[in-house]
């Protein structure tokens, strides 16, 4: 099989219906080559109760994106390629495939992302600039490129080194449009980051995914202002859990973008009045979380009906609900061998039936 087949078949395997990040790492765990898992796709979704095989796109269709990605200006890279951002690469559900535009050795060492809301205050984005200008002189600064904060940060960065701009649409789709020339510039002289292919529009549900990229590029996270609802305490949650420090700026409480930060400081994040907060307090290396069970914790095993032995994917099933649970406890208590659980678990997502979750958990999807 030739290079370019591989990376074919590999876009084909991420782009098929059911196959998200999680899945796919499985899939690739189980399968010798990637064609072996794109065979198997159909036979799985079909152990695990689905009565139509996933969509799985043409050969021709993933050709096309790798060409619309060259024509934007950039191209791929996949888990597992020297160029994967490594820190990135830690998350449990890191993007299978990147769409990137400018020097991948940008983040190769990490970085530190500075966000904020899209309404912010003169003041808040002075801060962000002033931040990222200072933060830039040391170690590149990472940012989502929406209005307000972000902006600020990406035009502090560069005045004194480099940015990466991690983007919810595909390269081609600048959002906002205002930033279009923002985008080209950070694409000539630093690094434009997507999850999403050529032509996708950025939408509500992107924000989120393009978030957990930036916080998994990052050694911290630094909030500068956000409202108690802001997609910023998302990012800021997000690299809480994969081992990240999180700093704030603080701001009035009669202010009330302000909130959000604020609270974080009372939940432990570190106070930031300049850079040196930061820099000063940024762990080399992501740290490891201790895991969600104490051994004190561990739940007794559940005897199951007898027949659930016949059927092992009525025996998971039967023990899930749209609240997650962690995989451990679901095989502790399914009387099933672990490889046999997590080959049950893998049948059941490719059939649109239940949904793994970063945290090693799962949940049942609704019908």
């Amino acid at each position: 099989m030739t290079v370019q087949q591989e990376i074919i078949d590999r876009l084909r395997l991420i782009r098929t219906e059911g196959v998200g990040p999680i899945t796919y790492r499985r899939l690739m765990e189980r399968y010798r080559t990637v064609a072996e898992a794109l065979q198997a796709v159909p036979l799985l979704a079909r152990a695990g109760g689905r009565d139509r095989p996933p969509s799985i796109p043409a050969a021709e269709e993933a050709a096309r994106e790798i060409a619309a990605t060259r024509k934007a200006g950039g191209r791929l890279v996949f888990l597992g390629d020297a160029d994967y951002p490594p820190l990135l690469a830690l998350t449990e559900d890191a993007p299978p495939c990147l769409a990137i535009a400018g020097d991948p050795a940008l983040v190769q060492a990490g970085c530190v992302a500075v966000v904020g809301g899209r309404n912010a205050s003169a003041n808040g984005q002075r801060m962000a600039e002033t931040l990222a200008a200072e933060l830039a002189v040391t170690i590149p600064v990472a940012s989502g490129m929406a209005r307000g904060i972000d902006t600020a940060a990406h035009r502090g960065a560069m005045t004194t080194g480099r940015t990466v701009a991690v983007i919810a649409g595909g390269l081609d789709q600048p959002y906002p449009p205002e930033n279009a020339d923002l985008q080209q510039r950070i694409a000539a002289t630093g690094l434009v980051v997507t999850e999403a292919p050529a032509g996708t529009t950025p939408q509500a549900r992107h924000f989120p995914r393009r978030n957990r990229i930036i916080a998994g590029l990052s050694l911290g996270v630094v909030v500068v202002e956000a409202a108690q609802r802001s997609g910023s305490l998302i990012t800021a949650r997000l690299a809480q859990e994969a081992g990240r420090e999180v700093f704030a700026v603080p701001g009035s409480p009669l202010d009330p973008r302000a909130r959000g930060g604020n609270d974080l400081i009372r939940q432990g994040a570190i106070l930031v009045e300049c850079a040196a907060d930061i820099l000063e307090n940024l762990p080399a290396a992501p740290v490891p979380l201790k895991p969600r069970l104490a051994l004190a914790e561990v739940p007794e095993v559940v005897p199951q009906p007898a027949e659930f032995a016949a059927n092992p994917a009525v025996s998971v099933l039967a023990l899930l609900s749209a609240d997650s649970t962690t995989i451990d406890d679901l095989v502790r208590r399914c009387h099933l061998p672990h490889a046999a659980a997590m080959a049950v678990l893998l049948e059941l997502e490719l059939a649109g039936r239940i949904e793994m979750l970063p945290g090693n958990r799962v949940a049942l999807l609704s019908a």
